[in-house]
């Protein structure tokens, strides 16, 4: 059974193999045992992965399995394996080296969050000065193109159960607010931290498991927008910000 297929996948493969076939060799497969029911398969992967590194099961220093031998240990997807593998290099516990492979740096969380070129305290402490005023204006200018364009956003990502492909709408509905607001500079400065965006709330939701309330969120700003009630969409949009750090400083707290 691929783990990408199902949030009720089940095991890594360790835990699959048929009686008597024995365990999975690797470095990261002394997390068999834990039970992932109900998880994402990046969720499982990433969980893993950070309680093998965190107990120093993999010390600091080490590097781990490569990208197909850790998709084939735990049954699921490459592009899987570097989802879970980038919220680690977030939380500061890997780094990622080109034509090397993937190394533990730490055994803990860091103090804030790497994501890319930005950190999570970047996004944090700039988004406020740059989303929710747009969120207003963007009630009060978006075209019937534009609200629709949000709209087939919010329906999607309601319904959506891929966690790639969830991140992918997100920071869709954040620029898509960006250019109804009709202010060229938010509109550039939100494309250029949307891949940082995207991977925060990649982070988020395998950390955090902030997706359902985001698409709570996210309904209320475009409700707000979509009755032109400029307010309102700063304050909904204020919220969701707020929550967003309420979620970061319970990772960065822990």
């Amino acid at each position: 059974m691929n783990l990408s297929d199902s949030r009720t996948a089940g095991q890594p493969a360790a835990d699959r193999t048929s009686p008597g076939a024995g365990p999975t060799a690797g470095p990261t497969a002394g997390t068999a045992s834990q039970p992932l029911a109900r998880l994402s398969a990046a969720e499982a992967v990433f969980n893993a992965l950070r309680t093998d590194i965190e107990s120093g099961k993999v010390g600091v220093g080490a590097k781990l399995s490569s990208e197909a031998t850790l998709a084939q240990q735990y049954g699921v997807s490459r592009s899987v394996v570097r989802e879970a593998l980038r919220s680690c290099t977030a939380l500061g516990l890997t780094t990622t080296k080109t034509g090397r492979g993937t190394f533990v740096i730490a055994n803990q969380v860091a103090k804030d969050l790497v994501l890319g070129h930005y950190s999570a305290r970047d996004l944090t402490e700039a988004r406020p000065h740059i989303e929710v005023p747009a969120a207003g204006l963007a009630a009060q200018r978006r075209t019937a193109e534009e609200l629709e364009s949000l709209r087939d956003i919010v329906t999607a990502m309601s319904a959506e159960d891929d966690p790639e492909v969830w991140v992918s709408l997100d920071s869709s509905f954040h620029a898509g607010i960006a250019r109804a607001s009709g202010n060229k500079v938010f509109e550039s400065v939100v494309a250029d931290i949307r891949e940082a965006l995207a991977n925060q709330s990649e982070t988020l939701n395998m950390v955090a498991d902030r997706q359902l309330a985001s698409d709570q969120e996210h309904q209320r700003i475009f409700e707000a927008i979509e009755t032109g009630n400029a307010a309102g969409a700063r304050a909904a949009m204020g919220e969701h910000l707020h929550a967003v750090g309420v979620a970061l400083d319970s990772i960065l707290s822990q």
